[in-house]
């Protein structure tokens, strides 16, 4: 994660007797310089804090009153985000000689009234709710925290709860710290505030907070290790327990044959966090995830290869609670890779200046992340890649050296098999490791253990189900590679020439060189490039494939022409399953 917004409260976290402290407000401006948003997140009444507007301004927000009031510099007045006390209820409190103050919204009272409070309000039938704050309470409306009060402010600011970092002391900041992407309690304040908090600022004074700052500041991300609170549901294992993974900053990497559920793994996964809120934008070559688009917050924006700016997308990711779907499956396959370059390197500046998207998500990796120097397209900084592919071995070896949790689906092929064995030398022996990966069914995957912990066994599980239609493509399939007992075999007058194709593209850039008497043998059928036995012959110079939507081209060896039937079959057979 990307740091973008500071969270702090104010009385023991930064402050002593409504002062700040001097180091803290050195550290918050630093905080601001360096891109930040500081946001002051408070139980006070915004008429105890009127110094904080003085000049310079220390804040870029105040959330006072618990959460029911909103300062910003630019507008003149605060604004109310709940209704204020109700009069019957000021009655009752003073009919039954309660002490109290209020604000804008809130009522605050001494700790030691909380019974007396609760008869009125049980008696009144109001919506309202009680938060102590050390010595004090708090009356407010059900709903109103410093949590709700924190995502207004962010929302105005263009901001996300997912950037940001907050610091508490007492018991009214527990739905603060648990809102914010980390959560941390200073170690001189609530004991049940420390208990749920994410990490412990050590220390005994505002002071330390500076220290914190600084910290944060120092890295150009917070480590995934940090960010372990929030989880996505990868399946359940065979023994019905459900499988969890904390994925937020990670890379990770999912892998698996065509049509093995690599595509549906990933979607889940997708789906997940953008229902948690997370920014994602998903380069998707095929049309694969476009089903999102029935998420809230998602949308699809087509593109192919033409594009001179990427003005819209930009635009869209400026608001951290969008997610966007790149669909460039209408642009051709030579445009494709210097398309996603392009789009990779506008991503990187945006998470760099923003903290947004969240999560980039690559599909068909391997055609796009393959050079040796991939560090321009590929951000080790800030991580938090979702990368799927069929052609592990491909990858740039530094990519596969980032990927921090591994998920595999079916994998037949040996090289690709071999290039995850070595991502995690201890799962056994090859013959393991191979045998494993062939057993998995359509519905299951395997999580490997990745490289934040390393000691972790293989779990075997089964894929959670989506909440998406999943649409598969299929024009890739004429990259895939066949089994070897399907593969085309040239011969000439019943010999093998040598030459074999493995794929039906491998197969299309064979055939303008060979003469007219070489027979291509494939899956025990015989298809010659000779106008006597050819299986089928098509008039036009291309034709629509059924297997792709598309158009094959076709080609001509002197007397004949091979059809795309015979080029489609090879993989339509191999490839029956229904989802990918």
């Amino acid at each position: 994660m990307k740091p973008r917004v500071l969270a702090l409260d104010f009385d023991g976290t930064i402050a002593v007797d409504g002062t700040v402290d001097a180091d803290v407000a050195a550290a918050i401006q630093e905080a601001r310089r360096a891109g930040l948003l500081a946001v002051l997140v408070t139980g006070r009444m915004l008429g105890d804090l009127g110094i904080l507007f003085d000049r310079p301004l220390l804040f870029d927000a105040i959330v006072a009153e618990n959460g029911a009031v909103l300062q910003l510099p630019e507008c003149p007045s605060p604004i109310t985000l709940s209704q204020g006390p109700d009069p019957r209820f000021l009655a009752g409190l003073k009919e039954r000689g309660v002490r109290y103050r209020r604000g804008e919204c809130v009522v605050e009272a001494g700790a030691d009234a909380a019974p007396q409070i609760v008869e009125i309000i049980r008696s009144l039938g109001l919506p309202l709710a009680i938060t102590f704050n050390l010595g004090r309470l708090m009356v407010l409306p059900h709903g109103v925290s410093k949590a709700s009060g924190l995502q207004e402010a962010l929302w105005r600011r263009r901001a996300s709860v997912h950037n940001a970092l907050a610091i508490g002391k007492a018991e009214n900041d527990h739905q603060l710290l648990e809102v914010c992407e980390i959560g941390a309690a200073v170690a001189w304040g609530s004991e049940a505030l420390k208990r749920s908090a994410d990490e412990i600022v050590p220390g005994d004074g505002p002071a330390a907070v500076a220290r914190y700052i600084r910290e944060i500041l120092s890295l150009p991300r917070l480590p995934p290790e940090r960010m372990g609170r929030r989880r996505v549901r990868l399946g359940s294992l065979s023994n019905g327990e459900p499988l969890d993974l904390a994925i937020r900053g990670r890379n990770l990497l999912v892998g698996g044959d065509p049509k093995s559920g690599k595509s549906w793994m990933a979607g889940s996964l997708c789906e997940q966090l953008i229902l948690q809120r997370y920014s994602l934008c998903i380069l998707d070559p095929e049309g694969d995830y476009v089903c999102l688009e029935a998420l809230p917050g998602v949308i699809v924006q087509p593109m192919d290869g033409k594009e001179t700016s990427f003005a819209d997308l930009q635009q869209v990711l400026a608001h951290p609670d969008l997610s966007l779907v790149v669909d460039i499956s209408a642009a051709s396959r030579q445009d494709k890779p210097v398309l996603v370059q392009q789009l990779l390197e506008v991503i990187n500046r945006l998470r760099r200046a923003t903290g947004v998207p969240h999560r980039v998500v690559v599909d068909e990796a391997h055609y796009f992340l393959n050079r040796f120097d991939v560090s321009a397209l590929f951000d080790h900084q800030l991580g938090g890649y979702l990368l799927v592919t069929y052609r592990i071995s491909d990858l740039a070896p530094e990519i596969l050296r980032a990927s921090e949790a591994v998920i595999v689906t079916r994998v037949d092929d040996r090289r690709q098999a071999l290039a995850l064995q070595a991502l995690a030398p201890g799962v056994g022996t090859t013959s393991q490791w191979l045998a494993l990966l062939a057993d998995l069914a359509i519905d299951e995957a395997v999580l490997m253990p990745g490289a934040l912990r390393p000691s972790d066994s293989l779990k075997r599980f089964r894929v959670a189900p989506r909440l998406t239609a999943h649409v598969r493509h299929r024009e890739k399939y004429a990259d895939v590679p066949v089994c070897p007992d399907q593969e085309f075999v040239f011969t000439q007058a019943g010999r093998p020439t040598g030459r074999r194709a493995r794929s039906v593209r491998d197969l299309l850039s064979t055939l303008p060189a060979l003469p007219d008497d070489v027979k291509a043998i494939s899956c025990g059928a015989t298809f010659a490039v000779g106008s006597r036995k050819c299986l089928a012959t098509v008039s036009s110079a291309q034709r629509s494939c059924p297997l792709s939507g598309s158009t094959v081209p076709t080609y001509e060896t002197r007397s004949c022409t091979l059809s795309w039937v015979v080029t489609a079959r090879a993989p339509h057979d191999r490839f029956r399953e229904t989802h990918a």
